[in-house]
């Protein structure tokens, strides 16, 4: 079984070069892809098992990222590295994804014709063995139907509200949205201008 975290066959070589650092970090690699053009841009989409990965992740996972293909040279020509998180709407590359975003929206494309098409839109249902089974709109009905893993081209989720309170939640979980860092309300015994010989209602 193959997944759709690198496609091509440098992208590839180039995934297993630098999973184990990103993995030494604590996160995992979601996404690899090097891009073409004047400057090629080498492209890594990282996040935490348990979800939520912030800026200060992103360049700590360049800077190891960065020392391991300097060492390894994969690439003869120029290019820049991009480490970014997944995102809201973030691709789903493994087949474990597709549990654990289980009920929410994506988009789904095949590499072969199904059924006469390639896209599909619906709710995720889970997986069964190697199948993704998405719940579809069909003719006015709504049928789940099931794609083998190995078909897919590209995944990703929709953004929904429900999908933007569960990168929330997720955010709060992993502490990257620190409530200590909000405006407190003041009370006297906070105000570093008050009276220190002033006795305090029982």
């Amino acid at each position: 079984m193959t997944d759709l975290i690198a496609k091509t066959a440098i992208d590839r070589r180039l995934a297993s070069i630098v999973s184990p650092a990103i993995e030494g970090l604590g996160f995992e690699l979601v996404r690899i892809r090097l891009m073409g053009g004047k400057t090629r841009t080498l492209q890594i989409m990282a996040d935490r098992p348990e979800g939520g990965i912030e800026v200060d992740d992103c360049a700590a996972i360049s800077t190891a990222v960065s020392a391991v293909l300097d060492v390894e040279d994969p690439l003869d020509d120029a290019y820049v590295l991009e480490v970014s998180s997944p995102g809201i709407d973030r691709p789903l590359t493994r087949l474990k994804d597709f549990d654990v975003w289980e009920g929410y929206e994506a988009r789904i494309e095949t590499t072969e014709l199904i059924d006469g098409q390639r896209r599909f839109k619906g709710v995720l249902r889970g997986t069964e063995d190697q199948d993704v089974l998405v719940e579809i709109e069909s003719q006015g009905e709504t049928v789940t139907i099931g794609l083998d893993f190995d078909w897919l081209s590209d995944a990703k989720l929709i953004l929904t509200d429900e999908l933007i309170t569960e990168m929330l939640r997720q955010k709060k979980a992993s502490g990257a949205i620190d409530e200590s860092q909000f405006d407190e309300i003041e009370t006297e015994d906070d105000d570093p201008n008050a009276d220190p010989t002033a006795s305090k209602e029982e």
